[in-house]
């Protein structure tokens, strides 16, 4: 059964599930709506949807360091209370997150935090290599705006897909904890560093520094 726009709305407004997982619950249920409500609830994602509009000011800021010290990772991860904070499920989650960050290398925790400026930025350099590629100027548009798709799931850290899991992204994965917890959770923001980023090479200015001594020899 082909799931159509308004069946999706239907359902988002009855569940509050954003419009993918409700697109997901539609085709998993062959468009049945009451089955696909249903669906949402077993996967905890219509009450998580609603928890999301509280205040979740308690939580942890968790490290994780990977790659012998070369990569490393500060994450503040929030819920609602400080009990659920010091729950040894929630550290695992907070945990999983720093080390997806670690691997996965986000820019954004969402898609909102990309600037207007970066985003129009990034749809011309993707106009300019659909045109390139000789792609026809009537598809160029629709073309660019799937890839743009792709790009925010590879900078922003809800959209991307879960390394221990790539059946599911981290939306999908903080949604599922809050509905196991009660509590609304929201990953606030991050900081990761990679040993030698953004400066020379330590063997490039040291093979310099030989160089030197050799032409004064």
């Amino acid at each position: 059964m082909a799931i159509t726009a308004a069946m999706v709305k239907e359902l988002r407004e009855k569940t509050g599930a954003g419009m993918m997982d409700c697109k997901k619950a539609l085709t998993e249920t062959n468009g049945d709506m009451e089955k696909a409500i249903d669906f949402l609830r077993e996967k905890g994602i219509a009450s998580a949807s609603k928890k999301a509009g509280r205040i979740a000011a308690e939580g942890l800021v968790e490290s994780y360091i990977h790659a012998g010290g070369r990569i490393g990772v500060l994450v503040e991860v929030n819920c609602e209370t400080d009990f659920v904070a010091k729950t040894d499920d929630f550290k695992a989650f907070v945990k999983d997150i720093a080390m997806q960050i670690a691997a996965m290398n986000p820019k954004y925790v969402r898609r909102e935090e990309v600037s207007a400026e970066d985003v129009e930025r990034e749809r011309e350099v993707l106009k300019q290599q659909a045109l390139a590629e000789g792609k026809p100027e009537k598809i160029v548009d629709k073309m660019v705006e799937g890839r743009l798709s792709k790009f925010f799931k590879e900078v922003c850290l809800l959209e991307q897909d879960f390394v221990k899991d790539s059946d599911k992204t981290i939306d999908q994965l903080v949604k599922e904890q809050i509905a196991r917890i009660g509590e609304n959770i929201s990953v606030r923001r991050f900081v990761r560093f990679e040993l030698g980023e953004g400066i020379e090479k330590r063997q490039d200015n040291f093979a310099e520094e030989v160089m030197a001594q050799v032409n004064k020899g």
